[in-house]
C-alpha cells in the first residue's frame, strides 16, 4: 500500500474539519455584515423622519454608514478577500435597507440613479473601511495608526462639509468631535492614539476634496 503524503488531508481529518468550521464561521460573519448594513440603512431612513436638528443630520451622513464596515473589519476573524466581501456586504446592505424602506414604507425612492450611485460607492467604501478596521487589531503599528485615522478622517470630512458648504456650525462641531475622539478607541497605546488623531486631520481634508469632486461628477 502506498502511504499518502502527510500534506494531503482527508476530508474527515481534524484539520479539514477545522478549516470547514472556520469557513462557516467567516460566512456567518459576512451574513451578519449584510444584516447589519440593512439595519443601518433602515434605521437611518427612519431617523431622518423622526429626529430633529443635529441628530437629523447625523443619520443623514454617509460617515455613519461606513462605521458598520469598519466595525465588521475589526471583528472579522479572517483577512484578505473575506474582509473585502464583508465590507461590500455591509455597505451594499445599507443602500438596500435605506432605499428599500423608502420604497416600501415611505413615499418611494424615486428613480434609480441615486441608489445606483451609492451602490457604486459601497463597492469602494466597504473594502476601504473594513480593511481599516482590520488593521487596527494588527501587529504593525503603522497600520493600526492609519486604520484608526481613516475612521476619524471620514467624520472630519463631514465636519468640513457641514461648516464650509452648508454652514451648519452645530453639526460641524458634533462631527469634528467624533472625528477627533473615534481614532482614540482602537488604539493599544497612548502613542497609537495621538498619532491616529494627528493622521486623521490631513485625511479629513483629502477626503473632503475627493468627495466634492465626485459629487460634482455624479451630480448629487
Amino acid at each position: 500500500m502506498v502511504d499518502l503524503p502527510q500534506s494531503v488531508v482527508s476530508p474527515s481529518s481534524p484539520a479539514a474539519g477545522e478549516a470547514g468550521s472556520g469557513s462557516a464561521r467567516l460566512w456567518r460573519v459576512v451574513a451578519w455584515a449584510i444584516g447589519a448594513g440593512l439595519a443601518v440603512g433602515v434605521l437611518t431612513n427612519i431617523g431622518q423622519g423622526l429626529l430633529p436638528g443635529v441628530w437629523n443630520q447625523f443619520v443623514n451622513s454617509g460617515a455613519v454608514w461606513v462605521v458598520a464596515a469598519f466595525v465588521t473589519g475589526l471583528l472579522l476573524p479572517g483577512r484578505g478577500r473575506w474582509t473585502v466581501i464583508a465590507g461590500v456586504g455591509t455597505q451594499a446592505g445599507a443602500v438596500v435597507g435605506y432605499y428599500g424602506y423608502a420604497e416600501l414604507v415611505r413615499d418611494g425612492m424615486g428613480d434609480l440613479y441615486a441608489p445606483a450611485v451609492w451602490l457604486a460607492a459601497a463597492l469602494v467604501a466597504g473594502p476601504i473601511f473594513a480593511t481599516a478596521g482590520s488593521w487596527t487589531r494588527g501587529d504593525r503599528r503603522s497600520r493600526r495608526v492609519l486604520g484608526a485615522a481613516v475612521l476619524g478622517g471620514v467624520f472630519l470630512m463631514e465636519a468640513i462639509r457641514y461648516q464650509w458648504v452648508l454652514e451648519y456650525t452645530a453639526e460641524a462641531g458634533v462631527f469634528a468631535a467624533l472625528g477627533l475622539l473615534l481614532p482614540l478607541l482602537p488604539g493599544r497605546t497612548g502613542r497609537d492614539r495621538w498619532q491616529s488623531v494627528l493622521a486623521a486631520l490631513p485625511l479629513g481634508l483629502v477626503a473632503f476634496g475627493v468627495e466634492q469632486v465626485l459629487l460634482a461628477i455624479v451630480g448629487l
